[in-house]
């Protein structure tokens, strides 16, 4: 599977429109995960980010936040960040800009909030555009570092590997509240909060 663990310069400069590192003078990493909120993923997530006085940024799914409203509420009652991640996954590429933007739209009903990740990271520029004004408002927040999660290719240990290495002030790190990643999420998100909270780093929602 390819995919750039840590996002190069260039790709911020084609997308300059969008959030890719958070300013920050002190000791700060935003932590973030996408394609919740699942029943029994998140609130391990939020238990284990509780432990470390932690806050983060999820960017949910609007039929998840439909399926699974209490855990939704639980993450929003803790103090954490909410996005919106499309209602049904959608990759921007692949889709009409009319189906994409409604999507976005009825996600919006579930999700309340001016953050956006494009599932995948695959949207166009147009597309950003168009959601950045009325009646959408949102604001495009992508990557530092990708931990890999996802990727079943490698092990759990690489993924913890891939945040400690790449991770830095102001990194916006992408795991998934998914059952496809849980495995190596789990092992990976606790070494990183261990790893930073020994360091004298601290972990904020994203806000903007």
């Amino acid at each position: 599977m390819l995919y750039l663990v840590k996002t190069p310069w260039w790709l911020k400069k084609i997308y300059a429109g969008c959030v890719w590192q958070m300013p920050s003078a002190d000791k700060t990493i935003y932590l973030s995960f996408d394609d919740g909120p699942h029943p029994e993923i998140t609130p391990y997530v939020l238990a284990t980010l509780q432990q470390y006085n932690a806050k983060a940024t999820f960017f949910c799914i609007g039929k998840n936040v439909a399926a699974n409203p209490d855990t939704y509420q639980k993450i929003v009652a803790a103090g954490h960040s909410v996005g919106n991640h499309s209602h049904h996954h959608l990759n921007g590429w692949k889709t009409p800009n009319e189906d994409y933007l409604g999507n976005i739209a009825l996600a919006k009903e579930y999700i309340h909030s001016n953050l956006f990740r494009p599932p995948y990271g695959r949207a166009t520029r147009q597309q950003l555009k168009l959601l950045s004004l009325p009646p959408y408002g949102l604001t495009p927040v992508m990557w530092t570092v990708l931990s890999g999660d996802f990727d079943r290719g490698i092990s759990r240990e690489k993924c913890l590997d891939n945040v400690l290495r790449n991770t830095t002030n102001g990194s916006i790190v992408l795991f998934h509240d998914s059952e496809k990643a849980f495995d190596k999420m789990k092992y990976a998100l606790q070494g990183v909060l261990e790893h930073f909270s020994r360091a004298g780093f601290q972990f904020k929602k994203i806000v903007i």
